[in-house]
C-alpha cells in the first residue's frame, strides 16, 4: 500500500531511508536545513567498518577513562567547562559498560554491520553513488606486537564475528608500505574490506538519484510533528506537510525533535574531528585504523584522517588539542608525507548512553525513527534505511531488532 513518508533530516540514514522507501512504492518527502550529507555523514573516515562489533562502553572503560581523559597520548579530549552538562549521560554511559550489556551490544552490531559493503553496493545500485564504494582491506598499525598484543579483547570480538588478521611484522612492514616509519613493527590486517570515497559526496548522489527517480528534497527544517486521527503533520520553516509516516533521521539533532514528542533520549554528541592532507605527496597502500584510534583513508589525491572522541556541547568552539594531536600522529608513522594545504573539520557523533542506534517504530504510531549511530553512521546506514523502509512498507525483518527499538527509553 502505498503510503506518503516524510524523512527528517539528509545524512546517511535519511539519504538510504529515502531511497530504499521510494524504491518501495511510497511517496517521500525528505527534509533537511542544510545540503545533502553536510552533517556528520560528510567527516568521517569514509571507512566501511563491518569490524567495528564491540559498542565503545566495554567494562574496561571504567578503568581507563581517568587514564584516556588526563593522558597527553589519548584520542580521548574533553571540553571541561562542559562536562557538568555531560555527566548524566556519561554516568549512564558507563552504567552500560558491563560484560552482560557488551554482548547484548556485539550480538546486535555484528547483526547490524558485518554485510555492509554489500548493503551499500544495492543502496548504490544504478546511480552515480556506485562509483564512491571501493573494494580495500584494513591494516592496523601498531608499533609492536605488544601494542597488538594490547588490544587482545577486540581482536577476539572481531574473529568471532568473522574478521580474522593476517600479522605483518618487522621489516615486512615497510616491504608491505614504504610510507611506514620504521618506528613501527606490526601490521594487522583484515581482507576483502571497503571504504567510500568522499562520504558527504556520496551521500549528495544519493539524494540525487532519489529526486531523479520522483522523490522529493525541501531544504526547510522540520520543526515539530503533530498526529490527528492516524496521520501526522511535519511543521517546517516553510509550512505544514500531512502524510502518513515520518522517520526522523536527524542525528544528534533528533534527540530535539524527540523531546517535542515526550521522549527523553540519553544521547550526547561526541565530537569528532578529521584533518585533510590535500594532494598529499604519498598516499597509504590501504586504508589504516592507527592502533585503533583512528582511522587513515586515501581519497582520490588526498588522505583523509579522522577520529578522536571529544566531550563537549555542539554549540562549543572547536579545539586545537584533537586536530594536533592528529597531526603529531601522522608525522610519527608517516615521516614523509608532505601536502599542499590541509584541512580541518568538526562533526557530531550522536551517541546514546547504550551505544546501539534507535532502529525502528515509537509504539503503536506512524513515526520511526533511524539515527544514534555513534561512529557507525555511514557503515550501519545502508542496511538501518532498509529496515525502517520495510517496517513502512509491512515487512517482517527476518531478525530481532529488539537491541534498536526506540521505546527502550520510555
Amino acid at each position: 500500500m502505498t503510503k506518503s513518508v516524510v524523512v527528517i533530516g539528509a545524512g546517511i540514514n535519511g539519504a538510504a531511508t529515502s531511497l530504499w522507501l521510494l524504491r518501495a512504492g511510497h511517496q517521500v518527502t525528505l527534509l533537511d536545513p542544510n545540503p545533502p550529507g553536510t552533517g556528520a555523514s560528510y567527516g568521517n573516515a569514509g571507512l566501511l567498518a563491518q569490524w567495528s562489533v564491540l559498542p565503545q562502553n566495554t567494562p574496561e572503560l571504567w578503568k581507563d577513562l581517568p587514564k584516556l581523559l588526563l593522558s597527553s597520548n589519548s584520542a580521548l579530549f574533553a571540553k571541561w567547562k562542559d562536562m557538568p552538562s555531560q555527566m548524566p549521560w556519561l554516568m549512564r554511559f558507563l552504567a552500560n559498560a558491563t560484560p552482560k550489556q557488551t554482548d547484548h551490544a556485539f550480538s546486535a552490531l555484528t547483526y547490524l554491520l558485518t554485510d555492509a559493503a554489500d548493503q551499500h553496493k544495492s543502496l548504490a545500485q544504478n546511480t552515480p553513488a556506485r562509483a564512491a564504494i571501493h573494494a580495500s582491506d584494513l591494516a592496523y598499525l601498531y608499533k609492536s606486537k605488544e601494542g597488538f598484543d594490547a588490544d587482545a579483547k577486540s581482536w577476539a570480538a572481531k574473529q568471532k564475528a568473522g574478521f580474522v588478521p593476517e600479522l605483518v611484522m618487522g621489516p615486512d612492514v615497510q616491504d608491505y608500505d614504504p610510507l611506514i616509519s620504521s618506528k613501527y613493527s606490526c601490521l594487522a590486517i583484515i581482507k576483502n574490506q571497503g571504504h567510500i570515497d568522499q562520504p558527504g559526496t556520496y551521500v549528495a548522489n544519493l539524494v540525487a538519484a532519489f529526486c531523479a527517480q520522483g522523490g522529493q528534497f525541501l531544504q526547510t527544517a522540520a520543526q515539530d510533528i503533530g498526529t490527528e486521527k492516524g496521520q501526522h503533520t511535519v511543521h517546517t520553516t516553510n509550512g505544514p506537510i500531512t502524510c502518513d509516516a515520518v522517520v526522523i533521521t536527524a542525528g544528534i539533532y533528533s534527540k530535539q525533535m524527540m523531546e517535542k514528542l515526550g521522549l527523553s533520549i540519553p544521547m550526547q554528541a561526541e565530537r569528532g574531528y578529521h584533518v585533510i592532507y590535500k594532494n598529499a605527496s604519498h598516499l597509504p597502500r590501504t586504508p589504516m585504523m592507527m592502533a585503533g584510534k583512528f582511522g587513515v583513508t586515501p581519497m582520490g589525491n588526498d588522505l583523509r584522517v579522522a577520529g578522536t572522541v571529544e566531550l563537549g556541547k555542539i554549540t562549543s568552539r572547536a579545539s586545537n588539542a584533537p586536530v594536533e594531536y592528529l597531526k603529531s600522529y601522522i608525522k610519527d608513522a608517516f615521516p614523509t608525507l608532505s601536502s599542499q594545504t590541509t584541512e580541518e573539520w568538526i562533526g557530531y557523533r550522536p551517541t546514546p548512553s547504550d551505544s546501539l542506534p534507535l532502529i525502528g517504530r515509537l509504539n503503536r504510531s506512524g513515526i520511526y525513527t533511524c539515527f544514534g549511530h555513534q561512529h557507525i553512521g555511514l557503515t550501519g546506514g545502508a542496511k538501518s534505511g532498509r529496515i525502517v523502509a520495510d517496517l513502512i512498507s509491512g515487512k517482517t525483518p527476518n531478525a530481532d531488532l529488539s537491541a534498536f527499538d526506540p521505546n527502550r527509553f520510555s
